[in-house]
């Protein structure tokens, strides 16, 4: 009887972490052991970089990573500063995957939703403007809370959803929910696009409101291309395929 292939199955060899990955981990341990939070900033690439005893080229992958996931900001000529308390990220080959499926969804949502805010300018209630604005004021309180204001977020999309009074497009948004959650917080952790969102939102409604169809697509599909600037488009996974 042959034996198993041992390359095979369960015991093909275990993936080396990356270099990058690596100086992911000490940046992120540094953070903790420091006490750094939100508003503080890390150490200048070349620091990091003689500190670890790898090339900045590996420490600016790294960097480009916890930017990414909108756990830095990288200031023009002023250093790299965290946006949140902590640096915990998700893995990046998690990263990559979102990267791949997000130009697809943002697609259906800006084919979906910029119908759906003409049927709502048609049709609304002045129970959906009461929930669009319910929904705006949500938003408000959340951004003054400085979180990003994700869930007044969804209400305000939902409402005009609901006021479209269309049951097959509303099935449509049910069925890519998930993924619409993740274009949403991808979009509002970008630094400054919570306002900017608010602002688009009050546009949309306002269109609604006059029963402008037109206005009201148009602001809508504004408000989805916008949606659609985010950091982890621009991020090109290939440049850290190289690494060892």
């Amino acid at each position: 009887m042959s034996e198993p292939d041992s390359a095979s199955g369960s015991l093909r060899p275990l993936p080396r972490p990356r270099l990058h990955e690596q100086v992911l981990e000490r940046i992120r341990a540094y953070a903790l052991e420091s006490g750094l939070h939100a508003g503080d900033r890390l150490p200048a690439e070349r620091d990091l970089a003689q500190r670890l005893g790898v090339s900045r080229a590996s420490v600016k992958q790294a960097v480009v990573v916890l930017e990414v996931q909108g756990l830095v900001e990288a200031r023009h000529g002023g250093g790299v500063y965290l946006l949140r308390d902590t640096l915990e990220a998700e893995p990046v080959e998690q990263l990559v995957r979102r990267r791949q499926v997000l130009p697809d969804v943002l697609d259906a949502r800006e084919a979906l939703e910029t119908k759906l805010a003409d049927l709502a300018a048609r049709r609304r209630t002045d129970d959906d403007l009461a929930a669009m604005e319910h929904a705006l004021a949500t938003m408000r309180a959340e951004i003054a809370e400085r979180a990003h204001g994700v869930e007044g977020d969804r209400l305000f999309h939902a409402a005009v959803t609901a006021a479209a009074r269309s049951a097959l497009l509303a099935e449509f948004m049910r069925e890519i929910a998930a993924q619409i959650t993740e274009s949403r917080k991808e979009s509002l952790r970008q630094p400054g696009r919570p306002d900017r969102s608010l602002g688009q939102h009050q546009r949309i409604l306002d269109a609604i409101r006059a029963g402008d169809p037109d206005e009201a697509a148009a602001a809508m599909r504004d408000h989805v291309r916008t949606v659609a600037q985010v950091r982890l488009l621009s991020w090109d996974p290939e440049e850290m395929a190289g690494e060892g």
